[in-house]
């Protein structure tokens, strides 16, 4: 680095800090500071290899994707990022035009030597092209992958320099997509992190280590950073001037946060300092400190802390209550479930008497315990894959499976299943018959596999469990060597396709963890994938549900209702369905933060 740059960068950083201090101070000059937290660390902060939530939390306010969701608009709906207007899109909808804001700038960076770096159309086609790059095994790859006309030049010898017609920069500030075939969910991959624009400067510069030095166009920029332990985002000085008009379709309730924000240049704070929390207790303890301004999805151990017990409707205790603190119980686009590996030697296969046992096993299941108990009245329990609020969510349709134990029994007892000298059940010719099931080593976890214990061990199932992080278990799932597993999916978008895509074969070894691969379900997923929501998918839907509860891959657990509480001081917070963060868009009153934090005991 020279001189000379090392002087401009301690400008810009000066700069940084400055505008912490005078964008929108709040009493007396003091700088507003979000305190927040995520649950898990961070990885590299690379839009088109990271796929964790806590990574793509950050993603989304440092880099900036062509399309972002309207804050307050529900249901939800797609409005212009980097964009003068929504894209025009032909007739057929296969050709999509989009015409970039002039003026857009990427943060300054030592890549640029010197320079200011403004966002051209050739930009994003660089970063769309990064998801194709075999060497950076991109998880993302399969939004764009057989969509993009020709982009078999690019899967048979990829190299940036190969031009497809899928991917236009027809002059600085106008990118034309086009599809092979129409896709109705498009729109919704161009407001994800993974499609956000990134400089091939950068990228070039430094290589593997992108990720170590985000370079975006977002609202934010990283200053502090104590890796999976803290880092703190700085309100971005060349911010693009973004000023917030709501639109037409916001939610009733939203209104009064609407008015509030009308007119206001974001983000509102001035810098967002960010803890790793992994353990659940110090997230929840750290909230009643005053220490976090909000706390999200309240975890299911924690929740006799904060709510009451006496309370046939999720409430605050009423100390929590009486400081000003809001409870914002909050549906999440979220599925729970348990998945089972078709192709495992003792649980797997499609034959009358490895789908009775996965059946039995979907019957053990104590839904009403869970959802009472566990969850403390937070959940609905699952019908199908798809939760409220997605399209082609069906709220007339009904699971054919509940907690039927005794059913299970006769259905185990039918096929041959037979209680051996241990009191438990053997395979039916005689072999002994031991379910493993993987868990992660944390107090929910234990919480899991004491229901899953109880609840398979009523029917004569003997499961042992296996401890391990969800990183490593996800790795061993990928590779065919998990044989049970519960874990969820959180909408990428909010449409059913997201979902029911777990279960389409071609997708095992990804996020197809369950391996299932069955012809009747493909040739219905196929069709529906080239459909809106239409009458006609939801009865593809619809078959295809039938078809998940026939041969049990899953058992579907539950829809999460998130507990999320917020600090009086902290304003203008919704949860979003879809994006991860509403960071850009909050406000804090310090005045009235300082006055309540000192008088906490």
């Amino acid at each position: 680095m020279t001189g000379k740059w090392k002087l401009a960068l301690g400008a810009v950083m000066l700069a940084l800090a400055g505008a912490a201090g005078a964008a929108a101070p709040g009493a007396a000059g003091e700088p507003k500071v979000l305190h927040a937290f995520l649950s898990t660390g961070e990885t590299g902060l690379d839009p088109a290899v990271a796929s964790d939530i806590a990574t793509l939390a950050l993603l989304e306010n440092l880099y900036d994707p062509l399309l972002r969701y309207d804050y307050l608009a529900r249901p939800v709906k797609l409005q212009p990022n980097t964009l003068r207007a929504m894209p025009q899109v032909d007739a057929a909808g296969l050709s999509y035009t989009f015409q970039l804001t002039p003026g857009i700038h990427f943060t300054p960076d030592p890549a640029f030597k010197g320079k200011q770096r403004e966002v051209t159309a050739e930009d994003y086609v660089y970063s769309l092209k990064r998801l194709y790059d075999p060497e950076l095994k991109s998880p993302w790859l399969f939004l764009l992958e057989g969509k993009l006309a020709g982009d078999e030049a690019l899967k048979a010898k990829f190299s940036y320099a190969t031009a497809i017609p899928g991917l236009q920069a027809v002059d600085k500030y106008t990118l034309r997509i086009r599809l092979s075939a129409p896709d109705p969910n498009f729109l919704y991959y161009l407001a994800m992190p993974a499609t956000a624009v990134v400089a091939r400067e950068v990228a070039e510069a430094y290589g593997a280590q992108m990720g170590n030095h985000p370079v975006g166009t977002g609202p934010f920029v990283v200053g502090e950073w104590k890796r999976s332990d803290k880092i703190t985002l700085q309100a971005n000085p060349d911010f693009r001037a973004t000023v917030f008009h709501a639109g037409p379709e916001v939610a009733p309730e939203f209104r009064a946060t609407a008015a509030a924000l009308e007119g206001k240049r974001l983000p509102l704070v001035d810098r967002i300092e960010v803890k790793i929390m992994e353990e659940y207790q110090s997230r929840v303890l750290g909230f009643l400190n005053g220490e976090f301004d909000y706390i999200e999805q309240v975890p299911e151990s924690m929740k006799d802390m904060v709510l009451r017990a006496d309370s046939t409707a999720p409430a605050l205790k009423p100390e929590l209550a009486k400081k000003g603190m809001q409870l914002s119980p909050f549906p999440v686009l979220q599925t729970y479930y348990m998945w089972m590996n078709m192709e495992d030697p003792v649980i797997g296969g499609y034959s009358k008497d490895k789908v009775a046992l996965r059946r039995a096993i979907a019957l053990s299941y104590n839904s009403p315990e869970d959802v009472a108990l566990l969850k403390k009245g937070l959940a609905l329990p699952a019908q199908s894959p798809l939760p409220p609020n997605v399209l082609g969510y069906d709220p007339n349709y009904r699971s054919p499976i509940s907690y039927n134990p005794a059913l299970a029994r006769a259905l185990l007892d039918r096929y041959g299943y037979r209680t051996g000298k241990n009191g438990y059940r053997t395979l039916p010719g005689g072999q002994p018959l031991l379910l493993t099931m993987h868990s992660e080593p944390s107090m929910v976890g234990r919480l899991r596999d004491e229901l899953w214990r109880k609840s398979l061990n009523a029917i004569g199932l003997q499961v042992q469990f296996k401890s391990d992080k969800k990183t490593e278990i996800i790795k061993a799932s990928r590779l065919g060597k998990v044989m049970m597993f519960e874990t969820n999916w959180i909408a990428d978008f909010p449409d059913g396709d997201n979902y029911l895509q777990l279960l389409y074969g071609p997708n095992s070894g990804r996020a197809n963890y369950a391996r299932f691969n069955l012809p009747d379900y493909n040739r219905r997923y196929e069709q529906a994938r080239k459909l809106g929501d239409t009458p006609e998918r939801r009865v593809l839907y619809r078959e295809m549900n039938q078809l998940i509860h026939a041969y049990n891959p899953w058992v579907l657990l539950t829809h999460p209702i998130s507990a999320d509480i917020q600090q009086p001081w902290l304003k203008n917070y919704k949860r979003h369905p879809v994006e991860f963060t509403n960071w850009r868009y909050v406000d804090l009153d310090i005045a009235e933060r300082n006055q309540l934090t000192k008088m906490a005991p």
